[in-house]
């Protein structure tokens, strides 16, 4: 498994790539962004030509796949548009919703206002739907997982921001975009606040895994995405803290 700056490769033959991506990269081109760095072009410096089929949040991190050849896009395209893929992210949000589960049903328009945000509009919006669980909650924050059931641009952001729910960092949804610091978690913490340095100061959104039918031999096929080391460093702390972790078993 290679390791580069921008990505971290779970699985490669000769018709899928599977990649686990650093946040701030962009997964294909898009013209509100034009001079983020992208993913597709860094990877087609190792493995030649590659075609999107879908996209993550260029300030999220995780799992995305690309086809290698054209027949191999056709076929996963299919998967996405059809709903068969099932995709599972985390995310850790401010506060504690007061849910357990959350099944949001809410036409989204993307690029809706003059931030380019997704909003919610039950006019010209398109059909959206995602199913939201709450995993626990740690101090001021809380771990989520959502399941998108469609494909829309900051589908989870928009559907969470519907519900009075923001995740940590998030420079376009959420109005408090305070880093995590360990200090602000821990009681006993006795370093130099001033010298801190944040654990966290992205987007705290993270693609965790992503299931496919494989385009060539039929086999259904389930990828998962470790955690960045930001994200992880969260997770480890909260979880020593307050016995709360997104990726126990139990």
């Amino acid at each position: 498994m290679k390791n580069t700056p921008d990505y971290q490769v779970i699985y490669n033959d000769d018709s899928i790539l599977v990649v686990n991506k650093k946040s701030g990269y962009l997964t294909a081109s898009d013209r509100h962004d034009s001079d983020a760095p992208r993913l597709d072009l860094s990877l087609e410096n190792e493995f030649g030509k590659v075609f999107a089929v879908h996209r993550i949040d260029k300030d999220a991190s995780g799992i995305v796949i690309y086809a290698k050849n054209p027949q191999a896009q056709e076929a996963l395209s299919r998967q996405f548009d059809s709903k068969e893929i099932t995709k599972i992210y985390h995310c850790l949000v401010n506060g504690h919703p007061y849910w357990k589960d959350l099944h949001v049903d809410l036409k989204l328009l993307a690029d809706g206002d003059f931030r380019h945000r997704t909003v919610t509009n039950k006019k010209f919006g398109k059909p959206s739907i995602t199913d939201f669980t709450n995993l626990g909650s740690c101090g001021p924050y809380s771990w989520i997982q959502a399941v998108p059931l469609t494909d829309r641009t900051h589908q989870i952001r928009a559907h969470l921001q519907a519900n009075d729910v923001t995740i940590v960092c998030d420079p376009l949804y959420s109005g408090n975009q305070k880093p995590v610091r360990l200090s602000d978690i821990k009681h006993n913490y006795n370093g130099d606040t001033e010298e801190e340095r944040p654990l966290l100061s992205r987007l705290a959104l993270h693609a965790y895994s992503l299931t496919i039918t494989h385009p060539v031999s039929g086999e259904k096929m389930t990828f998962t995405a470790d955690y960045p080391k930001d994200l992880d460093a969260v997770r480890k702390q909260l979880a020593k803290i307050f016995k709360i972790d997104p990726l126990s078993k139990e």
